[in-house]
């Protein structure tokens, strides 16, 4: 049978753009993710056309909005090595960046139809922390919900993470969180009917100082008390987990088998199919600007397609948290905090577990297509709402990734991009009720990894909605404790 191909890189073919419109994919960003296409070595360079000329020809979009994906650094692809001989000045901070997204969207995509103007639970953010709220809503009976996306699906952190998932943490309540998420990502594909490529190899932590180094010992010996077999290991222990890995510098390293990777996109798509399975409105290109309060409650939602009356608003827009709080009068302490990330080239698999040097908030992974997948944090990153790509990552990345991997020296990046972290001054969630507007509850500050936090603490929070039972993880990463002084210090960030 022949096939008529649309995107050679990614062996993507007319019949592939035609199912992701018949799925709902009708603007060019949603249908590069649904199908892959302008994410292989091209870069879009020779399919972006002729995908936007199919999606007029099938009428899934408006002239106007066939607009072209936003385009991915390098210009062409680069070898590491070349990236890491630049020069980076380390006393100056990172400014701007290429392509600085910052979440607006052409109204040109907004759905003509108005909102619904009642719903019992209104949830704003349509990212993983949000759908997975309102698909947990819904198996408790409680379907009176609407989801409101600024955005296409995954436009937002959910759908720009590495897709790391560990039980490596240092509380208590994240390591629970975090071996709950991962049971529930084990059978999401049999429970929700797609694919999330969830692949246990472990993370392999190092350490290069004595500092870092105790706090991986004092944290393995949490993790095993919550019954996590994290094993601290010899440099040569974790030389023979990853060959190659010259583990330069490294004093100790821990290991947890049992921690993996998944795939964000299709993850957050099973959420958000089932949510609309289940009768739940999921309302993407909708902006939120405004709410309508009285006797300290929130009545309404007020939206750029109209008013949506709401017995309770939920705030789980990540990086854009204290921005949408801040309409109802809110101050959140969270801080956005730009967070760049690189994929390579496809290689044969060879790279077990996810690897991540602590101290300096490097990590890399292999992807199931092969690519390595991989970030690094910058202490002088400013806060700020900044989505853009900087030559100054990819150099210090290609730079960190190599003096651990020498022989990926020759491998070459084929684009980066950048998403927001959600920073709270004690690395740890903003949760439950806000003090002063009882019926606006708070799920955000996750920090860069609300991802892999979702799918135990929204099923959490959805039975403390529904139910009325108290839980203390709602009272006790409230709000209040910033007041009150009362931090909950999370030690385990990357980046």
């Amino acid at each position: 049978m022949s096939k008529q191909m649309v995107c050679s890189c990614e062996d993507v073919t007319v019949e592939d753009i035609r199912h992701a419109v018949a799925k709902g994919f009708r603007d060019v960003e949603s249908v590069k993710r649904f199908t892959g296409f302008g994410t292989g070595v091209c870069q879009g360079k020779s399919c972006l056309s002729a995908v936007a000329a199919l999606l007029a020809r099938e009428k899934a979009q408006k002239p106007e909005g066939l607009l072209p994906f936003t385009p991915r650094p390098p210009l062409y692809p680069t070898e590491l090595s070349v990236l890491a001989s630049l020069p980076v000045d380390e006393s100056q901070p990172p400014v701007g960046g290429m392509f600085e997204e910052t979440g607006v969207f052409p109204p040109v995509l907004r759905p003509e139809a108005p909102v619904p103007k009642k719903a019992k639970v209104v949830i704003i953010g349509g990212g993983i922390l949000g759908l997975a709220l309102a698909y947990n809503l819904s198996l408790r009976g409680e379907k009176d919900v609407v989801v409101l996306e600024r955005g296409y699906l995954c436009a937002g952190a959910s759908g720009r993470n590495g897709g790391g998932v560990r039980m490596q943490w240092g509380t208590s309540a994240n390591i629970e969180l975090a071996k709950r998420s991962i049971e529930l990502m084990g059978r999401f594909a049999r429970d929700m009917g797609i694919n999330v490529w969830l692949r246990q190899g472990g993370y392999l932590f190092m350490a290069k100082t004595k500092a870092v180094a105790q706090r991986l010992e004092r944290n393995a010996a949490l993790h095993n008390k919550h019954g996590v077999p994290t094993r601290m290991l010899t440099v040569d222990e974790a030389r023979d987990i990853v060959p190659g890995l010259t583990l330069k510098d490294a004093q100790a390293a821990s290991f947890n088998p049992e921690d993996g990777v998944i795939f964000p996109w299709p993850f957050l798509w099973g959420y958000a199919n089932a949510c609309r399975k289940a009768g739940i409105a999921v309302e993407t290109f909708t902006t939120v600007t405004g709410f309508e309060q009285s006797e300290g409650l929130v009545r309404k939602v007020k939206t750029d397609r109209g008013d949506i009356a709401c017995d309770t608003v939920v705030v789980a827009c990540g990086a854009w948290s204290p921005e949408v709080a801040r309409l109802a009068g809110v101050q959140l302490p969270n801080e956005p905090h730009r967070h760049e990330i690189l994929s390579t080239e496809p290689l044969k698999p060879f790279l077990g577990p996810l690897v991540s040097v602590l101290d300096s908030g490097l990590y890399f992974s292999q992807s199931m297509r092969g690519e390595i997948v991989g970030g690094m944090g910058d202490a002088l990153e400013p806060a700020g709402l900044n989505m853009g790509s900087t030559l100054r990552f990819v150099s210090r990345f290609a730079r960190a990734l190599t003096e651990q991997l020498p022989n990926l020296g020759h491998v070459k990046v084929l684009r980066q991009w950048a998403g927001c972290y959600d920073v709270t001054p004690d690395n740890s969630p903003v949760l439950g009720r806000t003090p002063g507007l009882e019926n606006m509850l708070q799920l955000s500050g996750f920090v860069g990894h609300g991802f892999m936090m979702a799918p135990a603490v929204s099923e959490r929070m959805a039975e403390w909605m529904t139910s009325g039972t108290s839980d203390e993880l709602f009272t006790r990463f409230n709000l209040r404790r910033f007041q009150e002084g009362k931090l909950e210090r999370e030690d385990m960030i990357i980046g």
